[in-house]
């Protein structure tokens, strides 16, 4: 039964699921795109590795089927509306970014002699890119950039030509390349292009009309779609890959982003078969061709030389038409670096009919390692300058209730945490209670002792908030997980603002405060205040502001600095605002904006360093607020995340680590999703 390569498919399905689990994840750990981890696993247990596991017919059955789920996904994604928006200099990009690393990859091919189709393969391959960093881009809120438009509406046309490519090529190479064979593909074609791109949508609206209640039927019938038009258009002589495109774009106005059949497509493509399809192209990766023939490793440098060249070639060439700064060529290119979805789907094609040899399939997943890299760092670093050059649009207070939740846990903090939600509440919307939560664990066996506490519990609450004449609403909640069931209970009640507790220790090194604070950032989108407090807050003297560069770009800055300094006014303290490596004056200009008039001083300090040899002595009456980032975003640093560390090692009695609003999750065409927790909206981690 265990004999080496694993033939006993539960064995077989097991390891490969666990494979998918953890491979991400040590990714991740690296700094890495998920999407690397199960290639780099088939290299390790394929059959040119350990022999682990064979490519044999389940996992090329597997791995076909998530090849169709990416490219359908990607017809669904296609941001239509915003290619026409800005069609010219979309195609005008398009266009250089898909021939010149066209040009570039069949001169590759024809210097290594392989055959003309060949050759135009290579370079339709290096033509196609992957939006891997836009994720990055709408979180540095930047998604409207012209650049950013530019690159995304370029990405239609790219793919397109590429497919489009891949299907002429991988025709010829099973028959005859004549007039005869243009004819019939041309007509076979267009009729097959009709029947997806009008026949499917107006099939399509009578079916969501009809059961439009029956979600799994309704899923069901795009599966049929997909699968359906992969069939016909191998009938229609082309790969199955352009009739899953096809009816991708034929649905794509159908199929919401954000409801509930997109999540449910994205969940079975990403949590089982486009593993698979990644798993299978990297148990084609033979690293012993790389050792034993030179070519291998020229074929490899060519390939990236040629990528990057192109690409960034396209990028130059559309800055200088359209006048972009440096900035936004930069991130031109690292959005169109990186390869992925198409490019494996292609490689995988002209493998499968013999157009491309063993040594172009190393090359290529050697180039989607090194692009997939690149790219997202591009993105990062370019972005972020962008955003901090970017005009700040005016504060605008939503219409939304402003609703402050304090989950409890610790009694001896629970006074504590409600006087600071007592300041802050006076600061907001006087006419909303107080939201006290407890989360309880669920296990059947002691869920009922534990509802219990913790009613026990909020009805101190609630006899403490009486006090101050300050009504509560009380929240329970039982979950598996605390931090999701406060980001639940978050989204159910519509908080604006949320007030835990930490003790000053971090579960694991690796953490900023611990697993439940950490993943409740991550999870959320609302102001966060994480409160360290053990004197009271009446004998607050002096409030200490740390505000890190970049910080006035959050979306939530202002209302953050207005909610300091009315607290400061409340307290009758004083206000120090220390601004890291920024001007001083922007944050003087704030200040004066907020109506309430403590005494306020504002400092400039070079760096992080300088901040912690400040000579200005701390006082037990200090409280210490840094207004910190979620990581991703403009300001954040990685400062910030050993920060509250430092703090509470040098004994610092009570602070504030403050994470403002930032903008809800940002969808991969642009738009504003919903706020749910990440493990209720699924996140695309493979493509």
């Amino acid at each position: 039964m265990f004999e080496l390569p694993l033939t006993n498919p539960v064995i077989v399905f097991a390891l490969s699921m666990t494979v998918f689990l953890i491979s991400p994840m040590l990714m991740r750990l690296l700094k890495i795109p998920g999407i690397i981890g199960p290639i780099i696993a088939g290299v390790v247990i394929g059959p040119h590795g350990l022999g682990v596991l064979q490519r044999g017919q389940t996992i090329e059955l597997l791995g076909t089927v998530g090849l169709l789920f990416i490219i359908f996904i990607a017809g669904l994604e296609m941001d239509i509306d915003g290619f026409k928006k800005y069609r010219n200099r979309s195609i005008t990009f398009g266009l250089l970014s898909f021939f010149i690393p066209l040009i570039l990859g069949t001169g590759i091919g024809l210097f290594l002699e392989y055959s003309l189709a060949a050759s135009i393969l290579l370079g339709s391959i290096l033509g196609s890119h992957t939006l891997l960093g836009y994720p990055i881009a709408s979180r540095l809120g930047i998604s409207k950039n012209k650049a950013v438009t530019t690159a995304v509406g370029g990405t239609l046309l790219t793919d397109t030509l590429a497919l489009l490519i891949l299907a002429v090529i991988t025709g010829a190479a099973t028959g005859d390349l004549s007039i005869a064979f243009f004819v019939t593909l041309i007509i076979s074609l267009t009729i097959f292009t009709i029947l997806n791109l009008i026949g499917i949508p107006i099939l399509s609206k009578w079916i969501f009309k009809n059961m439009g209640n029956e979600g799994d039927k309704v899923f069901t019938y795009v599966i049929v779609v997909l699968f359906l038009s992969a069939f016909l258009a191998i009938l229609a002589g082309v790969e199955p890959i352009i009739g899953a495109f096809l009816s991708g774009l034929a649905l794509n106005r159908l199929v919401f982003d954000q409801g509930p059949l997109m999540n449910r497509i994205r969940f079975t493509a990403n949590a089982l078969f486009i593993p698979f399809f990644l798993l299978s192209v990297g148990m084609l990766m033979d690293l012993g061709v790389l050792i034993s023939d030179p070519k291998a490793w020229i074929l490899t440098i060519l390939i990236l030389v040629g990528v990057m060249i192109g690409k960034y070639a396209a990028a130059w060439i559309t800055s200088k038409i359209y006048k972009y700064s440096n900035e936004e060529r930069n991130i031109t290119f690292g959005l169109t670096i990186p390869q992925a979805a198409a490019t494996l789907a292609a490689t995988l094609v002209g493998f499968d009919v013999g157009l491309l040899d063993q040594s172009t399939v190393n090359g290529v997943i050697i180039m989607i390692l090194g692009t997939c890299i690149v790219g997202p760092y591009l993105v990062e670093k370019f972005g972020r300058e962008i955003s901090l050059h970017e005009e700040q649009q005016p504060y605008e207070k939503g219409d939304a209730p402003e609703r402050i939740m304090i989950p409890m846990a610790n009694p001896d903090t629970m006074e504590s945490l409600l006087d600071l939600g007592f300041v802050l509440r006076k600061n907001t919307s006087m006419d909303q209670p107080l939201y006290p939560l407890r989360i309880v664990k669920k296990d059947m066996r002691t869920a009922e002792g534990e509802i219990a506490n913790a009613e026990k519990m909020l009805g101190h609450t609630v006899m403490y908030a009486s006090g101050a004449d300050v009504p509560v609403k009380l929240v329970t909640r039982v979950d598996h997980n605390i931090a999701n069931g406060i980001a639940r209970a978050i989204v159910e009640e519509r908080i604006s603002m949320v007030i835990v507790g930490w003790e000053g220790k971090r579960s694991t090194p690796q953490r900023i405060f611990g697993n439940v604070l950490d993943q409740l950032v991550e999870q959320t989108s609302q102001s966060i205040i994480i409160a360290k407090l053990k004197h009271p807050l009446s004998t607050t003297k002096r409030i200490i502001a740390i505000l890190p560069k970049g910080i006035d770009h959050s979306r939530g800055f202002k209302e953050a600095l207005m909610q300091i300094k009315m607290m400061t006014n409340d307290l009758g303290a004083q206000l120090v605002c220390i601004v890291i490596d920024d001007e001083a004056s922007k944050y003087e200009k704030f200040l004066k904006e907020i109506k309430s008039n403590p005494v306020t001083s504002v400092k400039e300090v070079e760096d992080w360093d300088t901040l912690y040899f400040e000579p200005s002595p701390q006082r037990n009456d200090d409280l210490i607020i840094v207004v910190s980032a979620r990581k991703g975003t403009v300001a954040w640093h990685p400062e910030l995340e050993i920060i509250p560390g430092k703090l509470a090692a040098m004994n610092h009695e009570t602070f504030i680590i403050y994470y403002p609003q930032e903008e809800k999750e940002i969808d991969v065409r642009g738009t504003t999703g919903t706020e749910l927790p990440k493990e209720v909206l699924f996140k695309n981690d493979f493509y």
